[in-house]
């Protein structure tokens, strides 16, 4: 049987506590600003022990979101590859009106408020998803690694009122652009003229060109290995005869790097580059989205695709692929 016992809150205010004691199952208490509160409370809380599917929330009423996410950049997010950067996200949910707030209390219209300050804040709608993406699995976490079975995952309740994401990136190189900007690099000198056309061949990504090494690079079966990727998953990539062209004009450095250039001055030498040729809108990056649609257009399938480029899902390989209508007409018969 619940007991129900009027005490003094914060301020003097008087608040009704509920305590409900069964055997076989630890006692269960909590505190209300109204007795009716308190007796519904204790309802749920004796039916279900009744029932036999109780699982305990003083656990998950006892820890807070700050708690929790201490916790969480500790045995979770120290393990990951973007570990770093989620440490800001991180200190956003602890600083924001939800952090002081127990797991057990967080509601779906808490996490759509939030989503509002956000909003108001002038947060990108990608950045708010991350925020959100790191939230939903703390609690996930929290539900399957913590013991916390009570939870409900208060991210999954908002879906539908999630900022809507732009649409990708579709920027491709047209009609005499690769030539222009091929020029402009060997105006420009040193490695951007090379490193341009090895993204195009490849599809690799900025940090992982930057990072190749000569060791990781097996000649004989024209590919190379990329150790650590995005994913963090290795993979293997096959090079084309004008991929392995690249490789052969360029010294060996005493270091085993390929590239003397690093990711940040890759960046700013292309965009130099495209100024010189009067080519705007275009990123080091796109070059990625250029080699991906490629490499459909010499007739690749899906899965030959993303064993080269790395993608995880059919559905970001699609977001990288921009197939132009005019260059499938031939295929067509």
């Amino acid at each position: 049987m619940a007991t129900f016992v009027q005490r003094k809150g914060p301020g003097g205010k008087r608040v009704w506590q509920a305590l409900v004691r069964r055997r076989g199952y630890p006692q269960q208490t909590r505190t209300f600003d109204t007795k009716g509160a308190a007796e519904v409370w204790a309802a749920g809380i004796e039916s279900e022990m009744g029932r036999g599917v109780f699982v305990s929330r003083s656990e998950a009423e006892g820890t807070t979101l700050a708690e929790a996410l201490e916790r969480y950049a500790v045995e979770v997010s120290k393990k990951k590859k973007s570990g770093a950067r989620e440490s800001y996200t991180i200190r956003v949910w602890q600083e924001s009106a939800l952090g002081p707030r127990a797991l057990a209390s967080i509601r779906g219209k808490d996490i759509a408020q939030a989503v509002r300050n956000f909003e108001a804040r002038g947060l990108a709608p990608n950045t708010i998803r991350i925020h959100l993406a790191l939230l939903s699995h703390l609690f996930n976490t929290a539900r399957t690694a913590w013991g916390m079975e009570s939870l409900t995952n208060p991210v999954d309740l908002v879906k539908g009122q999630r900022p809507k994401l732009p649409g990708g990136r579709t920027r491709r190189l047209v009609a005499d652009e690769l030539p222009r900007l091929l020029a402009a690099a060997h105006a420009y000198g040193g490695e951007i003229g090379p490193l341009i056309t090895w993204a195009i061949e490849t599809a690799m990504r900025r940090g992982e060109i930057a990072a190749m090494r000569w060791d990781h690079l097996d000649r004989k079966a024209r590919v190379l290995l990329i150790p650590e990727t995005k994913t963090g998953t290795p993979r293997r990539v096959p090079l084309s005869t004008a991929a392995l062209g690249v490789l052969d004009q360029l010294p060996r450095r005493i270091d085993g790097r390929v590239w003397a250039m690093r990711p940040d001055s890759i960046s700013q030498a292309f965009e130099r580059v495209c100024k010189a040729a009067g080519i705007e809108g275009l990123t080091f990056h796109d070059l990625r989205h250029e080699a991906t649609s490629r490499l459909f257009e010499k007739g690749l399938n899906p899965m030959e695709v993303a064993a080269i480029t790395g993608h995880k899902t059919l559905q970001m390989l699609k977001r990288y692929t921009h197939l132009r209508a005019e260059d499938l007409v031939g295929r067509l018969g």
